[in-house]
């Protein structure tokens, strides 16, 4: 059995697996919650245990039971401030290991950058979702699913003004137009840009609960926006839309 001994500690291979998985678990962690709301919520939490054994040190013992009370509940209040975190957490874990999809074919993502193109230089609004590893079945059963091959023409005539279809989001999903007019959340609880329309809330929502990568063309500035992981890029245009998108659908 592989073991070494440093110092007096005696270290077999259990101990290292047991370091490594450790490791990466808070690797991961580290990685899901950057430049989340969760950054915030972890220094609250750390200045609160600070104060807490600085008011124990200093004998400020009101102060101390209180915070040791609200430190004895620690596990039930990470659950509450994070649980949309950890829903996208086990979600993302599960989804790599079970629903890993193929990459986005280049033809189509081709043919989505010249319809977004064309839909912003005419000033047509338009929300595009491309599903990726976590399934947004929910999304695709409230809209009008199509179940159609991708092409440009398609997507256009989707968000023609005049047709009953153009009034919601696009799902893209396994380089097919899985469904159109679907709802999605709306971004809760957030200071966004005022500038920010229905469907640019819209997309920030699906893909903070999701991994997808949402698209929208906005009708009144004629701009071209991507959402990934909660947060928005805006005013891209061609050359910029194609390498944000390229390294979205990387992640």
């Amino acid at each position: 059995m592989l073991s070494f001994t440093v110092g007096n500690l005696q270290i077999n291979w259990r101990d290292i697996l047991d370091i490594l998985l450790v490791g990466y678990i808070f690797f991961r962690i580290i990685l899901l919650i950057k430049g989340t709301r969760a950054v915030s919520v972890i220094y609250g939490l750390l200045l609160i245990i600070v104060t807490y054994f600085a008011a124990g040190q200093f004998g400020l013992y009101t102060l101390n039971w209180l915070l040791g009370n609200f430190l004895g509940s620690i596990f039930l209040v990470v659950i509450i401030l994070f649980r949309r975190d950890i829903r996208k957490a086990l979600a993302v874990m599960g989804a790599t290991t079970i629903f890993k999809k193929d990459s986005v074919q280049t033809a189509v993502l081709d043919e989505l950058i010249l319809a977004l193109v064309h839909m912003a230089k005419n000033k047509t609004g338009a929300l595009i979702v491309i599903e990726r590893n976590i399934p947004i079945g929910d999304v695709v059963s409230g809209g009008i699913e199509l179940h159609a091959a991708f092409s440009k023409d398609l997507l256009l005539t989707i968000f023609h003004p005049d047709t009953p279809l153009h009034d919601g989001a696009v799902i893209i999903r396994d380089n097919r137009i899985e469904a159109a007019a679907c709802i999605l959340p709306l971004a809760v609880g957030l200071k966004h840009e005022s500038s920010l329309g229905t469907r640019h809330r819209a997309a920030i929502g699906v893909t903070e609960e999701t991994d997808a990568v949402a698209l929208i063309v906005s009708e009144e500035r004629g701009s071209i926006s991507l959402a990934v992981g909660g947060r928005i890029t805006s005013s891209l245009n061609e050359v910029r839309l194609k390498k944000v998108l390229a390294a979205a659908l990387r992640k």
